[in-house]
């Protein structure tokens, strides 16, 4: 059993193994070439009965774990997006473990919630959002760290329903509540709601637009920026932001692309009982003297779980030791490197740019068919020196380029560039040329 003696020394050893990863990572191959299933095979059928030896599992990490690995933090990653990873992030998460609350409510760990309500309003301020939003101001709004963007839409269609049905339920106390939400309708586009950034190209919805009839009509409007948000720390990328005050809620991922380790999604809401009136749960065992105070946030009643971890640490590690001006050099050389790309891509005909690149990603393809494009980016990964994927824009299938490392430079984005063009070129040679002549 390790002691609290060993703990100092393995601690220090696994410090010094995941400062050697990182470091080292581009050396490694950036997608696995395993198949599935390939674990089971390499780890006995059950648990073993006797302890074993830390040197034995971390000889186990190389030979079981690391070949099966997507090395997301390498910079020839080039897929989906930013998984943001920081030095000061990661420290703040070990913090996270070691103290190992379960901030549930105020009373259960009061720096647990402290925190992250001032840094939500930290956050908030560094991008600009409306004072509305704000816990510290004079409004009733506030912030609130979900684990992804996916569970904050979740969690405001769901409080939006609460809304409606409790606001109609008074105009009509004739309907029950399941003749109510018969009635009910939401408004979605192919992106699931309005979004700064969507997933496939990188677009930005028309907030000055949908904004002014989603006030006229009494609709709810949520605003998800979970990838581009990180970019509105810096001035010149705000405009796309035009129009954020008709919302009722809005979310982004630091843990995309502000340097601080996933899990760590913020959501704001303009009336923090829009959450709380929908999500209350308030048993005999968690209620206490401070709750009537006018004081107290138990962040319980703004998510669908009950505990949650000390996630707000890594935000305020990484906004003390980074400050606003180094998170805004860090946005601006992935975004430099983007168009970096994108002007590789721009000088070979053969090429074509499918979206506006507008911050770190990059839309592109190969003059000629779906299927042409489709053969590229099966020979990209498989070689497994870059990895990237796909979307599909106006059904033409075009190929992603998203600067997500930390440790991204120019000579990677040159490599890359390099090896895609040698590959296309072999392609091309291939018998596609007539495919693209038409």
């Amino acid at each position: 059993m390790m002691d609290s003696a060993e703990f100092r020394k393995r601690g220090k050893e696994m410090v010094d193994y995941m400062a050697d990863y990182l470091e080292e990572i581009e050396k490694r191959q950036v997608y696995p070439g395993v198949n599935p299933g390939y674990l089971r095979p390499m780890i006995p059928a059950s648990a073993p009965e006797d302890p074993e030896t830390f040197e034995d599992v971390m000889k186990d990490v190389e030979r079981v774990i690391m070949p099966g690995v997507t090395h997301w933090q390498s910079p020839y990653f080039f897929a989906y997006f930013p998984t943001a990873s920081s030095y000061p992030s990661l420290l703040a998460d070990m913090l996270c473990g070691a103290i190992g609350c379960l901030g549930f409510s105020w009373t259960a760990s009061p720096a647990c919630t402290e925190l992250e309500i001032v840094m939500l309003d930290w956050l908030a301020k560094m991008i600009h959002l409306p004072k509305e939003f704000l816990a510290g101001g004079d409004g009733d709004g506030g912030g609130v760290i979900q684990g992804t963007a996916s569970e904050a839409c979740l969690m405001v269609m769901l409080a939006a329903r609460t809304k409606v049905i409790q606001q109609l339920h008074l105009k009509h106390p004739e309907l029950s509540r399941g003749e109510i939400m018969d009635k009910l309708v939401g408004y979605f586009s192919d992106q699931f709601c309005a979004t700064l950034g969507t997933t496939p190209s990188c677009a930005f919805d028309n907030l000055l637009e949908l904004g002014p009839i989603c006030k006229e009509e009494n609709i709810w409007l949520h605003i998800d920026a979970a990838y581009a948000g990180s970019a509105f720390v810096c001035p010149e990328f705000r405009h796309f932001m035009k129009g954020v005050e008709f919302a009722n809620s809005y979310n982004f991922n630091p843990h995309k692309w502000l340097l601080v380790n996933f899990d760590c999604s913020t959501l704001w809401v303009k009336e923090r009982t829009d959450l709380t009136d929908a999500f209350k749960l308030n048993p005999v065992y968690l209620q206490h003297n401070h709750q009537e105070c006018g004081l107290i946030t138990d962040y319980r009643h703004w998510q669908i779980p009950q505990g949650r971890r000390f996630r707000s640490l890594k935000l305020w590690f990484v906004f003390r030791l980074y400050g606003v001006k180094g998170l805004q050099e860090f946005i601006r050389k992935h975004v430099r490197l983007a168009h970096e790309f994108e002007d590789l891509v721009r000088q070979d005909e053969r090429f074509e740019i499918s979206a506006d690149v507008t911050l770190g990603l990059v839309c592109f393809r190969l003059k000629g068919s779906n299927e042409l494009n489709k053969t590229l980016l099966e020979n990209i990964n498989q070689t497994k020196k870059i990895h990237i994927v796909p979307c599909k824009l106006r059904d033409k299938f075009v190929l992603r380029f998203v600067i997500c490392a930390r440790t991204t430079e120019s000579h990677h984005v040159q490599f890359a560039w390099k090896h895609i063009k040698e590959l296309a070129v072999e392609l091309l040679n291939g018998g596609y040329q007539t495919q693209i002549r038409n």
